[in-house]
């Protein structure tokens, strides 16, 4: 395993954007050719785990943030959700649309061919999203159809080539240094499926596709330095029909942290799978708690469409969206709330004022300390009276049902901690504070200061925590067979279980990619006395002994999949630890981490792993 190195981000000039935008305009490669990913070609002894995104450096602008603005734009937005087909009838869709409504290929170049987002204002998109207090920026690149939204060298299905847009202007260039400027990380979503190269569906010809659509990527990676890469369009699925694998994930991924180690990926570059890239993407809805071995992002839309519908109403109120922004952090998870420019690329009204409504509240009283760097509570069980999140020593109780007068807010303990304080922000109000059987009511003597939600502000003594550990990692044994007999080929200090074999990779170089077991021995040593959750994420055998019993039995051949269980640890005692792991064939993942109601989600970590 590889600690990812901190650097600092290439600021991209408007010199540099012009001369890229002079070179794209010239002519376009020979073949569209990829260039060679800049890392050796995968093989036995490669592991393609870079960090834990856990507790990354590179990651942590990620962990951090929780609010960023996704944009869907493209060809598709000059429709603006409605197409008369010949015969009159109307059909409505939006990003979707070219597909939904049956657009013949030629009619749908041909709208596209009119498209002028002349309007589009890159400092009004970065200013509403720097009101709305969001932190970072995702924009679709190029979506399902195929379109590129910035001067691509690869095709003329382009912003620049094939529309009405002032050809001297790149957008996402613009959208780069007003982020920049304001301080705002740039992302780029990039559709692997692809509805109008023709080369996309066969998967004959697939790889003739697959070389274009890396040139396009090392053009974003190159001219516009993106912190993050949002993929899309990995399913399986017909209209046309999608070959993309699990092992074209794998060589992607792979390329891509090639050409920049720092970059952020979300897990539809594979297969949507907890093994795939840094963090998953639930979308449209809100998981009920943090997510088992994977950071994780929630997107959403503020009406009932992802790109632009003039006729979609159906707005949700900021009151909504501020809870649903409370929830994703109060489990540990970011929210990317997305806007659908217009034909024009003009934001409409109704969501730079939600957006901006969002802003005030957080900037009010302080509420924003319940969001940006915050997480699970983890000490107590999630209230129904609205969402609790932590940060440091200090909870932050949202609270979106205010007691009534005299009435108390009971929050259930997970573990042993003390309330030290408690206040409303923005109100001179005292809270009591009152310990209970089963944790602490909380009785506020004044009114809720906000409708939206009310932040009571806790200072809390989370109990002890030893030390931290002086661990070197676990005793490591290879073996050159599943069934982990014989003598083990290669013995070793693992710093921690924390790999990504994949497909193509090995623990060694002398041990093939197939048929082959590890056995991790030592013990682990929590900082904490606590009941742990220890988490597997294992492909495709893995069984966990804590104390000489076994307790994740997970030794049935599967694909990538976490297993889970309750162990009772104390801290600063060294508990003996054994893991069984046999990859047959196929993939390879192997990964161990720990979590309690004091401690953060994590791999479990090297200082606190001893070999014997």
């Amino acid at each position: 395993m590889r600690t990812s190195r901190s650097r600092t981000r290439r600021r991209v000039t408007a010199l540099t954007l012009l001369l890229t935008a002079a070179l794209a305009a010239s002519a376009l490669p020979a073949a569209g050719a990829a260039p060679a990913p800049v890392r050796s070609a995968p093989g036995p002894g490669t592991d393609h785990a870079t960090d834990d995104p856990f507790t990354a450096d590179r990651t942590s602008w990620f962990r951090q943030d929780r609010f960023g603005m996704f944009i869907h734009f493209g060809a598709y937005s000059n429709l603006e959700g409605e197409y008369t087909r010949p015969d009159g009838t109307v059909c409505r869709n939006a990003e979707w649309i070219q597909r939904e409504c049956g657009i013949p290929k030629d009619a749908y170049e041909k709208q596209a061919a009119t498209f002028d987002p002349a309007d589009f204002d890159a400092k009004a998109v970065v200013a509403a999203a720097k009101s709305a207090g969001m932190k970072y920026i995702v924009i679709t690149a190029k979506h399902h159809d195929g379109y590129a939204m910035w001067p691509t060298r690869v095709n003329s299905w382009n912003l620049r080539d094939h529309s009405a847009f002032d050809q001297r202007r790149d957008i996402l260039a613009e959208l780069k240094e007003a982020a920049d400027d304001a301080g705002i990380k740039l992302g780029f979503y990039y559709s692997i499926w692809d509805w109008h190269d023709p080369d996309f569906p066969d998967p004959a010809t697939f790889p003739k596709y697959e070389k274009r659509m890396y040139a396009q990527l090392k053009e974003l990676v190159d001219a516009y330095d993106p912190a993050l890469l949002w993929f899309d369009g990995e399913w399986d699925t017909d209209r046309p029909h999608n070959p993309w694998t699990a092992k074209d994930g794998e060589r992607l991924e792979s390329y891509l942290r090639g050409l920049d180690p720092e970059l952020v990926i979300n897990n539809r570059v594979g297969k949507r799978r907890v093994v795939d890239g840094d963090y998953g993407t639930p979308e449209q809805e809100i998981p009920d708690g943090p997510v088992d071995g994977q950071l994780w992002e929630s997107c959403m839309t503020l009406n009932d469409h992802w790109g632009f519908a003039r006729y979609d109403e159906n707005w949700k109120s900021s009151t909504t969206l501020v809870r649903n922004l409370l929830a994703t952090t109060s489990r540990s998870g970011n929210y990317l709330l997305n806007v659908g420019p217009d034909a024009r690329g003009r934001i409409p009204e109704p969501s730079l004022n939600r957006l901006a409504e969002m802003g005030s509240w957080l900037r009010a009283d302080g509420q924003g300390e319940a969001v940006y760097g915050a997480r699970y509570a983890g000490l107590v069980e999630e209230p129904a009276w609205g969402a609790v999140s932590r940060k440091g020593d200090k909870l932050y109780a949202a609270v979106t049902e205010w007691p009534e007068p005299g009435g108390a807010l009971h929050l259930t303990a997970r573990t042993a901690f003390e309330v030290k304080s408690a206040r409303v922000l923005g109100s001179d109000q005292k809270v009591a504070v009152e310990k209970t059987a089963d944790g602490y009511a909380l009785t506020p003597s004044g009114e809720a200061t906000n409708p939206t939600a009310t932040v009571v502000e806790l200072a809390v003594d989370p109990g002890p925590t030893a030390p931290e550990g002086r661990g070197k990692g676990l005793r490591q044994e290879i073996f050159d067979n599943p069934e982990l007999t014989g003598k083990p080929k290669v013995t070793r200090t693992d710093s921690d279980v924390n790999h990504a074999w994949k497909y193509t990779g090995s623990p060694h170089p002398a041990i093939p990619s197939d048929g082959f077991g590890i056995r991790w021995t030592g013990a682990l040593e929590p900082r904490r006395t606590e009941t742990y959750t220890l988490t597997t994420v294992s492909d495709d055998r893995a069984r966990v002994w804590i104390d000489g019993e076994l307790v994740i039995d997970a030794w049935d051949p599967h694909g990538p999949r976490v297993d889970k269980a309750q162990v009772a640890l104390k801290a600063g005692t060294r508990h003996s630890v054994r893991i069984d792991y046999a990859e047959q064939s196929g993939e390879a993942h192997m990964k161990l981490l720990w979590s309690s109601p004091g401690q953060e989600q994590q791999v479990v970590p090297q200082a606190q792993l001893y070999a014997k």
